[in-house]
């Protein structure tokens, strides 16, 4: 399948608006005092929204189980990694570093897995949107020391690998189903409540009453990034119908423009040199990809 023309506005718009719901529900998590359990509590709440999502979509395709399948696993893997690199190191560096490197990867596997080429422009625009991500995490100084920001740095490559991996299985997936909403409201169904359920058996008797206690506390706020993640991954899906999966990856890893501009204008973040580059580096890659 090759998809080389030019993206429609209304596909980019609606990917950078996902990328705005995904910069919220992050944001929520850099926000909660258990970032571990606020991460397994806002994916197991996914179960509660796509049960009557896929009782209105009906089940996706029977072509498409198996990239389910391998996809919820993955996604396991991605928020063990996921805890992993915030454990050890600053969301302001390790949460761009995993968004960053992950289209690249996704760029480079897509030809041979998806059949999709893209432009020379559209390559460019990719490789932007990578580097001003990049510019924009590495433009903020770590008060990790340098051993546990080396092993965060570490977690947060490995995860950059596995977003790759379950981008594509679900891309295939996606379009296996035939039914964008059908898929994501299968895959949220199964996708949370596992890392749920590892979470609570890594705390141990005392720590899963305090755990749920929390939950009790927290479920309110934490649906709404519920919505926000669902929501957002649903647009990127959607889109990965109707343009290549690589550009929709990169477009969608705006997030972190969104998520820098949030924390400078409502949290009184600075906003340097480095941010700059950053945010001039992936508006230039989105003009790219639009008209690559």
């Amino acid at each position: 399948m090759t998809l080389a023309a030019p993206v429609a506005a209304p596909v980019v718009l609606a990917v950078l608006f996902g990328a705005l719901l995904h910069a919220s529900w992050n944001a929520l998590i850099k926000s909660a005092t258990d970032k571990e359990l606020d991460t397994a509590l806002i994916h197991s709440l996914g179960f509660f929204i796509a049960a009557p999502l896929l009782l209105a979509a009906g089940l996706p395709a029977a072509a498409a189980w198996p990239y389910l399948a391998a996809s919820s696993v993955i996604h396991i893997g991605y928020y063990l990694a996921l805890a992993g690199a915030y454990r050890h190191g600053d969301l302001g560096l390790t949460y761009p570093v995993m968004r960053g490197c992950a289209p690249l990867l996704v760029a480079l596997g897509s030809h041979q897995l998806l059949g999709e080429s893209l432009s020379l422009l559209a390559w460019a625009g990719v490789a932007a949107i990578c580097a001003g991500v990049l510019l924009l995490g590495l433009s903020r100084a770590s008060a990790s020391p340098p051993e546990q920001r080396s092993r965060a740095l570490r977690f947060a490559l490995v995860n950059a690998l596995i977003i790759a991996a379950y981008t594509v299985i679900d891309g295939l997936g996606v379009r296996a189903a035939g039914d964008a909403g059908a898929y994501v409201a299968a895959l949220f169904l199964f996708d949370g409540i596992p890392y749920l359920l590892v979470v609570l058996y890594q705390r141990g008797p005392q720590g899963r009453r305090a755990a749920l206690a929390y939950m009790a506390g927290r479920w309110r706020i934490a649906s709404l990034g519920t919505v926000a993640s669902l929501g957002s991954y649903a647009i990127a899906l959607w889109a990965m119908t109707r343009a290549p999966v690589a550009v929709v990856a990169a477009l969608r890893e705006t997030s972190v423009l969104f998520a820098a501009l949030l924390g400078t204008l409502w949290l009184r973040e600075p906003f340097g040199a480095g941010k700059a580059m950053g945010v001039c580096t992936i508006v230039a890659g989105v003009m790219a990809l639009r008209f690559g």
